[in-house]
């Protein structure tokens, strides 16, 4: 049995430093009806900070509330190009997911064999899962795995229908293992500079807790 206890971010966790509140010069924070209706980040490498608490793969993810979506994209056309990076969404109007289909794979050369895996702090949502679903059957040429850390709203029949659909379309959808973290963290994180590479180090019930998900992710599907 996982453990039910977890831990509340700290603001910096979730992408807002600690001392935000600091300082009366500075702008109060806007309430949330006063963000942009789309914000996306994006990057080569993402904070290790927002990596081991957003992408741990806990059950009940109190305060994990963004998508970190870490891409590698390799077209087979006419140049062969591949490239990679990561999306995270910041408001609630937007989706990573969205924002990969909308942004990135449009630079695959219309017609090439385009093959991605992304590497997912969680699974879609039902929106997202039908978005993704309806462009691999439109585009035949679109290979997708998507490598999950966490099962989203797994025990909703509405989510678990969204995730079958992901299949049928042809979409390759996993949990991820002790050993996909550690490349996210090799290949995705953010090292100090002048400092060598750290080491990945997992966390204590990693492997019990990839086991938890890939019994669940088999039996929806």
């Amino acid at each position: 049995k996982m453990a039910e206890k977890q831990e509340e971010p700290s603001n910096a966790q979730n992408g807002e430093p600690d001392n935000a509140e600091e300082g009366e010069g500075k702008k109060k924070k806007l309430k949330r009806e006063d963000l942009p209706p789309f914000e996306i980040v994006t990057g080569e490498r993402l904070p290790a900070i927002f990596f081991k608490f957003q992408f741990r793969n806990v059950e009940y993810s109190s305060g994990r509330n963004k998508t970190f979506l870490c891409y590698v994209m390799e077209t087979q056309g006419k140049e062969p190009a591949t490239s990679r990076g990561y999306l995270e969404d910041e408001h609630a109007a937007a989706h990573a997911e969205m924002a990969f289909l909308n942004t990135i794979l449009p630079r695959c050369e219309p017609g090439a064999r385009c093959t991605v895996t992304w590497y997912v702090s969680s699974s879609p949502c039902v929106g997202c899962a039908e978005r993704i679903a309806d462009t691999l059957r439109r585009n035949k040429a679109l290979h997708l795995t998507i490598m999950v850390g966490r099962l989203f709203m797994w025990d909703q029949p509405d989510v678990q229908a969204a995730l079958r659909s992901l299949r049928a379309a042809g979409c390759k959808l996993r949990i991820m293992k002790p050993q996909d973290f550690e490349y996210v963290w090799q290949n995705f994180v953010e090292q100090e500079e002048g400092e060598e590479a750290k080491a990945f180090v997992p966390w204590e019930d990693i492997q019990e807790n990839f086991q938890y998900y890939e019994e669940k992710l088999a039996e929806i599907l």
